[in-house]
Order: structure tokens, then sequence, then C-alpha cells
């Protein structure tokens, strides 16, 4: 699954502003990949059963027996599903209590392993029609004789129907149980649910799927666990002018339901053996544009029909082939399906999801629109297609037996898609972004004694809510960032060998992370060029089974080299225990005066020595080329002096990236008073200079943290004019290149830092850029049917300008908004109006959020964490949160991924004593509600304003006098 919250570059950097942009220091905005949960787990409301059910038995946690295995939350593994045959039939208008619903049946066959004489199966929201007062007919096969059915009851806290029988299964035989149930299909975006949208003026409703983690079971009863695998026929009924997509294609042309010739019947192929939560189905109006790869597949991008027609799926049909085919070489495996199809959706929570054959999207990562789209759109969904597609060999075909290795299957995926992105656009330099995007912006999370290892015992993760909580920054960007170095270190053919290898072994089976090391030790001992300092395995274990990583000291004086547990808090307590006591194993690579050294491993120990890091009177050294590896790095004084006078005479002897890493790298020595912040501050005086887009990015986001530290204090002007005086030459260099904002840069790297320039010199007030600003807004608001505004700017130029203006240029805004069909244009709206400097308007907006109907679930968490990045937005969405969080709960759910970014969002300038105290009476105040997938971000929160706290008083005076001097 991609990433849930997307922050484009143009968002993220006008974020200079509100505060967005994802900080490489103490707080961070971890980036929440998210994917939503059902809001009421226990507690919604269910449509009317037609003969009614036996009652459910509801149990509460603290009086269940856990020696009954349907209290417990695993599945017990007596029985192994085999295949199911589904029926859904959903009803797309409300049905006389104005409920939307859909009935289905479902028989499902499975082997009995070890004798018992009870059936546990997922079930979810479910009502069920009774046959001789039971939920369910049990039936044997092949000679098997099904025992008397005692009683059934279905378990709200374990989510469980259970069957409990006379006499027991018999072990090694097979055994058909049939059920007859009705579902509310819900606009909670979980399971089998609803998705509205508006066409010309009419609503329309879909039918749609999301199944991950544990909502296949709010669909039909099944054994919903990863390795519960087993074969689908999946059947839909549906109105007979929409369309039926499942995972597989359909076994022929849809068919007139029998006496309802309204209705269609469509089935499909059965499905390989795969998991319940890969598992889709979508009933629409959808059209599509539609390809055929070079080995056969057929690939279908499926939008609204208007979306269709405007051509807005063509990007992503043309890119879906390459990619197809650059996974199917890099994997050494054909693709395992007949077909891909891919379809935009108008009310989807996770970024993207990678259902076998059927990936579904947020529109705002499948959809583009060469008129009004930005190149970081085009970017955004390349690189989710290639995440999604990745899956469909690595998470699909093989996949990680529980949720405790999370981690691998969407680190690996979030790794590979800035390769496979760049096979579809060798010119973007793609593979360069992860270390902004995802190395530096996890270390920021993972540098809190409140973060965890990658790796998390089985047995710790076992209800839904426990298993929403892998899905966070450190599985998929630390996940990502690990796999890269490890890739790196082996080299990229080694680690393709035994990936290819792993898939083979494992097709259409389940593993831990313990298999794909194997497999890669295999590679390794199969050849000798390669040589490691250890096992894979035992490398690994140290980046995966402990959190956190090391900042690498080096000492140019004597040529040692240490290492040690980096905390932004060097006075915290580390209170998880690690058997490594915190020691990595460390490949390091270096230049020295510019030129490649040979490859150094420090091999677990604190310290060692090298003449590779040695310099003698004129030689610098620089660690980390590229930033391949998981650490950061610090000099002594003196080689830190050589480096900054290298940026700022010879910047070319420094890789672009490595120019970067000095600033995110000293920044965050910074904040643990390491090493001291006017260090960190003047390696940014070379910007001047500088035109690349990531050594800026660095800077952007690493001051960022000084902006939400300062704005509110007598700092923040002087720190505003320096930016400004560093900005300007950045600034007049685009102005001049483009011709006067009349022409986009050629190279997309180029276009994210005419996009970073752009935003700091309005941010800081350079008058040319506010002019600017107000001048584009105005010719739009004067002439709205045509934007003047080039795409790659307008995230920029709509929040600068409504910033400087009123209520004419936000509610002209908000009536933009109301029209726009393209996601991406409406996204860009939604965020600039956050940054109106009236509080009434904020306010007035802020109330939006809880209303469906101006501001769509699934947007609502981004919308408030957007005001209250605004300084004048942050008090008022801090009370409004408070004042709301039993409601923004229930309705939002416990379970939803963006709730931790909501706690984040609203809690990064926290740095008072105050603002501490407010923060543990919030925790306090709201024990009884609970705060679901948020509670590791609340801690964290508690952790960062603590921090921040101390970080202000050490710093205030002396970043004010530097800012002073240096403006």
């Amino acid at each position: 699954m991609a990433k849930g919250l997307y922050i484009s570059k143009a968002l993220g950097i006008l974020a200079i502003l509100l505060g967005v942009a994802a900080l490489a220091t103490i707080i961070a905005l971890s980036v929440v990949y998210a994917q939503e949960k059902n809001k009421n787990a226990e507690c919604g409301t269910s449509p009317t059963s037609p003969t009614g059910p036996t009652g459910p038995t509801t149990t509460s946690a603290t009086t269940v027996d856990q020696s009954k295995p349907w209290n417990r939350y695993r599945l017990p593994t007596t029985l192994l599903p085999d295949s199911y045959r589904v029926t859904l039939r959903p009803y797309l208008t409300p049905n006389e209590n104005g409920l939307y619903i859909f009935t289905g049946s479902s028989t499902v066959r499975f082997a009995c392993k070890e004798s018992t004489d009870v059936i546990i199966i997922h079930s979810k929201k479910l009502n069920y029609t009774t046959n001789n007062g039971h939920l369910v007919v049990l039936k044997g096969v092949e000679g098997a004789q099904a025992p008397e059915i005692d009683r059934t009851e279905l378990v709200l806290l374990t989510e469980y129907l259970v069957v409990h029988l006379k006499s027991p299964l018999e072990a090694g035989k097979m055994y058909e149980m049939e059920t007859t149930f009705q579902g509310e299909l819900a606009d909670d975006l979980a399971g089998f649910y609803r998705s509205e949208y508006i066409d010309n003026n009419a609503k329309k409703v879909l039918a749609t799927t999301q199944m991950q983690s544990t909502d296949a079971r709010k669909s039909f009863p099944c054994f919903d666990e990863p390795a519960m695998k087993a074969t689908f026929n999946i059947t839909l009924i549906h109105p007979k002018e929409l369309t039926a997509l499942s995972n597989m294609p359909p076994k022929g042309p849809s068919v007139p339901l029998e006496g309802e010739p309204n209705w269609n019947v469509t089935e499909f192929e059965t499905t390989p053996v795969m998991s319940t939560y890969l598992l889709a189905y979508i009933v629409s109006e959808f059209t599509s544009v539609e390809s055929q790869a070079p080995n056969g597949v057929q690939i279908r991008i499926w939008a609204r029909p208007k979306a269709t027609a405007d051509r807005h799926g063509l990007y992503a049909l043309n890119v879906t082939g390459p990619i197809l085919n650059f996974f199917a070489n890099h994997y050494n495996t054909a693709y395992p399906l007949p077909k891909s199809d891919q379809i935009a959706l108008p009310d989807f929570n996770a970024g993207a999801m990678e259902n076998w054959g059927l990936v579904t999207y947020r529109e705002n990562a499948l959809l583009y629109d060469p008129q009004s789209s930005s190149s970081s759109n085009k970017e955004r969904v390349v690189t989710v297609i290639a995440h999604e597609l990745a899956h469909q060999w690595f998470g699909n075909l093989v996949t990680l037996a529980w949720w405790n290795d999370l981690w691998l299957n969407e680190g690996f995926a979030s790794y590979v898609e800035y390769l496979g992105a760049d096979y579809a656009e060798p010119t973007w330099n793609l593979k360069d972004l992860i270390v902004p995007n995802d190395v530096y912006r996890v270390m920021a999370v993972d540098a809190l004694v409140t973060s965890h290892p990658l790796t998390t015992p089985a047995d710790e993760v076992n209800t839904p809510a426990q298993i929403s909580e892998m899905f966070d920054t450190i599985s998929y960007s630390k996940g990502a960032s690990v796999i890269r170095m490890l890739s790196n270190f082996l080299t990229e053919d080694l680690f393709k060998k035994g990936l290819a290898s792993y898939l083979q072994a494992f097709a259409y089976q389940n593993t831990t992370y313990l298999n794909l090391w194997e497999h890669l030790q295999m590679a390794v001992d199969s050849q000798s060029s390669i040589m490691l300092p250890d096992t894979v395995s035992a490398i690994m274990d140290r980046w995966t089974l402990q959190m956190g990583f090391p900042v690498i000291t080096v000492d140019t004086n004597t040529g040692t080299i240490s290492q040690n547990h980096f905390l932004l808090d060097t006075s915290s307590t580390v209170t998880r225990p690690s058997e490594f006591n915190y020691l990595w194993i460390v490949p390091i690579s270096s230049i020295k005066n510019g030129q490649p050294q040979e490859h150094y491993w420090l091999r677990g120990q604190e310290r060692n020595q090298s003449d590779l890091f040695k310099a003698a009177a004129d030689d610098w050294v620089l660690l980390n080329i590229n930033v391949t590896g998981y650490y950061q790095v610090n000099y002594d004084e003196n080689n830190w002096k050589k480096i900054q006078n290298q940026l700022m005479s010879r910047p070319e002897n420094i890789p672009v990236i490595n120019r970067a890493q000095v600033i995110y790298d000293s920044f965050n020595l910074a904040s643990a008073r390491t090493v001291p912040v006017t260090l960190a501050l003047n390696n940014t005086l070379f910007l001047k200079n500088e035109t690349e887009y990531m050594p800026w990015q660095a800077a952007v986001s690493s001051l960022n943290y000084f902006k939400l530290m300062f704005d509110r204090t007598e700092v923040y002007g002087p720190m505003q004019n320096y930016l400004r005086k560093q900005v300007e030459p950045i600034f007049l260099h685009f102005e001049n290149l483009t011709k006067g904002w009349t022409e986009i840069p050629e190279n997309l790297m180029d276009q994210y830092s005419e996009i970073n320039a752009i935003s700091t010199a309005c941010s800081n007030g350079l008058s040319k850029c506010e002019e600017l600003a107000k001048t584009l807004f105005s010719q739009w608001m004067s002439n709205p049917e045509v934007n003047p505004i080039n795409p790659n700017l307008r995230s920029t130029i709509y929040c600068h300008a409504i910033a400087q203006g009123g209520q004419a240029e936000w509610d002209f805004a908000w009536n933009q908004l109301q029209k726009a069909e393209l996601v991406n244009e409406a996204d860009k709206l939604r965020s600039a109006l956050a940054c109106t400097n009236h509080v009434w308007l904020l306010n007035r907006y802020l109330s939006y959020t809880l209303n469906p109907n101006l501001i769509r679930k699934q947007d609502a968490t981004s919308t408030i964490t957007s005001i209250a990045s605004n300084i004048i937005g942050q008090s008022l969405a801090w009370d409004f949160i408070r004042s709301n969080w039993k409601k923004l709960f229930e309705d939002y759910g416990g379970g939803s991924f963006s709730f931790s970014n909501l706690i984040q969002g609203v809690t990064r300038r926290f740095s008072t004593e105050f603002e501490l105290q407010q923060l543990e009476e919030f925790k306090e105040n709201n024990m009884d509600v609970g705060f679901g997938s948020g509670t590791r971000a609340l801690e964290q929160a508690l952790e960062k304003t603590k921090a921040n706290i101390k970080w202000v008083k050490e710093n205030k005076e002396v970043v004010l006098n530097w800012f002073t001097e240096h403006s």
C-alpha cells in the first residue's frame, strides 16, 4: 500500500510558510502512510437481517476467558481454507431505512488439520440469515461426514463467527460451510464500501473495496489472516448498466439475473492462491483506456467517465507497461496474472492499494492532466504505480506470514518504487529523491527514544489496532532505507539474484524476513568478488532488531572512527534494551579531496582506526557518499571547516546529494547538541551560489524547525532577513531562466528548485515574489475560466496570494475548489485555503472539516493539519481538536493512520512549559476515549515538546545573534 498522505513538492515547499514540510530535525513530520481503517469497529449501525440472526454474544475485554480460542485475536491453525465461492450484490440506492446495503452468500471449503469441535472464522458487521436456527450450514466433502451444529455465535470483540459442534471435525478431511448474509455498504472506506461523486450535478454511487489489513471479514466471513491463503471464485450481481471488476477477468459476458432483467451477473475466473487482504471488487459506471503489454498482459486504467474522456488516464497507461516489464526482469519472474487493472477512486484513504490484478488509487495518485497537473503530480503518479506494481510479486505472489513483518513488504516496495519509476522516466533522477523523501525524513522519528525496531515479535501484534500501528514511517521509510543500503553493499546484481531465487522458491506461499536473508546469503556464497564482514543475517539483524541508527564520528587528525546511537535528545533515557548494545555493522564509503576511496566496514565495534580517514593539512574527507548508508556523520572541527571552504569555493567537488547531507547531518547534530548550532547555520552560507534542488531542500526542511520554534519570537525577523538575502540570487536565476516565469525549466530537479526558490522568497518577504503571487492570482480572479498560473507554481502562488488577501481571495479559491474536476487541483486549493491570516476564515474552515459534504472524510485530518501549520491557525486547530476529540475519534476512527499525522501536525510548534502542560492534560482527559493508532504519535509529541523546550532555552540567544550578524 502506498504512502497515504501525499505532500507534493510544491505543497511541501510552500510549507516553509505553513510548516507542513517534513523536518529533518527534532520535530519532523513523519510521513503518514495511511490506510484508513473502519471507523467504528464495534459500534456501527448494521442493517436489519432479513430473518434475524441468532443474537451475537458480546464479550467485554475485562471478562473474557483467554483460554477460549474465540477470545484470542489470532486464528487457531486447526483449519486451513482451500477455496471460497462468494456472491455479492451491492444496492447503490438506499433502502426504506435510508441505508445502503449489500447482500451475499459464501461457501468456504477448508481442510481440518487437527481435530476440533469448533469452527472459528472472521466476521465483522454482517447479519446472517439463519438456517435451522444456526448462522451457517456445514457439509462434508469427498466422503467426509459433517458433525451436527450445537450452536453458533458472533463474538464482536475478536470479530469472529463461531460454530460450536456436537462432535469434532476429523483431521485430514475437507468440509464446506455456507452462509447467507447482509451488510451495510457504508461510506467508511473499509471492507466493501460505497464512494460518491458528483457528475453533471447528479450524485453517482459506486461500490468498491479496501480489505487491508482486517476488513475482508466485513465483506464476507473468511479466515482473514495473510497466511490463510486460498483461491477465490467471485460473482457480482449488479445493475445492468454498470461494470463489474475484480482481481481476475470475467469468465465470459455478463448475463441477466433470472427474473430481474435490470440486473446482470458477472462471474470471474478463479484467482491464484492468495491472501484475503488482496481481494478487490468494484461496481461502477467507470470507463477505461487500455493497451497490451509486450508479454500479452491486458492493461487498463479506469476512472470516472469524464476523467477518461479528458484523457487523464493516458499517462498512467503509458508508464504501466514499461514498469511491469521492468519488474518482471528485476525479479526474473513473469507477471503472475493475465491482466493489470488500475482504478482511480473518488473516496479512498490510502494512497493506493496493491490488490492483485485490480489496484485501487486515490485519484491524485493515478490521474494526470498535462494542462492542470504539476510535475510533482506526474512524479507522484509514476512512483505510486511503481510501488503498487512492485507488490504484485513482492507481497502478493510471496506474502509475509504476519503483519509484524509488514516493514519488509512496504519497505521493499518503497525502495524499488524509485527504480521502477526511474526506468519509466530515466531523465528525472528520481532515484536520488529517496534521500530527502525517506532517509532523512524517517531519521527524525528514528532518533527518538519512542521509536521502535523494524521487526516486532509476532506475538506483540494481535489486534486490528496493533496491526494498524505497523503502518508507520518506520515500516515504510526506514524499511526502504535499510533495504537500499543492503542492495548497495551487496551490489544490485547480487541483490537481484537473491531476490529472484526467493520469489521463485516461495511463490504462492508465506515467508518471514529471514527467508529473504537466506536467499541473499546463497547469492553471496555463490561468488567471490563481494566479501562481507559477516553473514547477511548478522549484518541486517543490527538494523532490524534494534531501533535507531548510529552517528559515525571521524577524527581526521588520527583516522579514528567511532559510532554511537544517535538521539536527538542526548539526555533522554533509552528504556528499550538491545542485545547488540546499540552498535551496528556499518558499511562506510568515503571520498578524500573529491576522490573515491575503498569501501570500509565498521564491524560492530565502538571504535576503530584507518588511514582512509586520516587527513593531511590540506586534505578533507567526506563519508557516506550519496547517503547510501542509514547513518549520519560528524567530523572534527577542522574537517568541518575544510568542507565549508569546499562548499564556498569548489562545491562541484562534493556530490550534490552530499551537499544536502552536510546540511541535514549538521542540523541534526546541532539539534542533539553534539555540534554548535552555529556550525549548522554556517553550512547554509554556500547556498547563495547554489541552484540545485537537493541542497536547498535540505536547508528548507532543516530551517523549518527554526521557523516553528521561533516564528512567535524576536528571532524570526532576522531569520527572514537572512533567508531573503540567501534566496534572492536563486530567485533571480529562475526568473531569468524562465523568461519572467513564462517557461518551465527542462530538468525536473530544476523545476523543483524553482518551486523552492519562489516559496522561500515569498515566505520571507521578497517583494518581487509577493508582487508576482498577487498579480497572477488577481489575473485569475478577473478571468476565472483561464488560469494563468503554471501548474508547478500553483500551490505556492495560491497560498501566498490568499495569505496576502482577504475574504474575496478566500471565497474565490473556495468556489474554485467546489468546481475543481481534477483532484490534483482540488488538493492545491484545499491546502492553500489554510494560508489565510484571518482568524474567522480559519475557524469557519475548521468547522467545514466536520461536514463530509464540504470536505471529504479522506481529506478532513490533512485539512486540520494544514490549518494547524499556519501560525495563526495553530492555536485554533489545537482548541478545535481538544473540543472535538471524541467526535473526531468516533467519526474518523482509532484505526485511522492519519490520526498520528493529526497529533504530530497540531503539536509541531509546542515549545513552552504551558504547551507541555496542555498536552499532558489532553492525554489525561481523553484516556477514556483513546487515541487509537495515534497513541505512539502522542507519546512522541510529548517527548518532542520536552526536547523543544530544552533546545529553545539553550539556543535562542545564539541563533538570534547569528541571524542578526548574517542578515
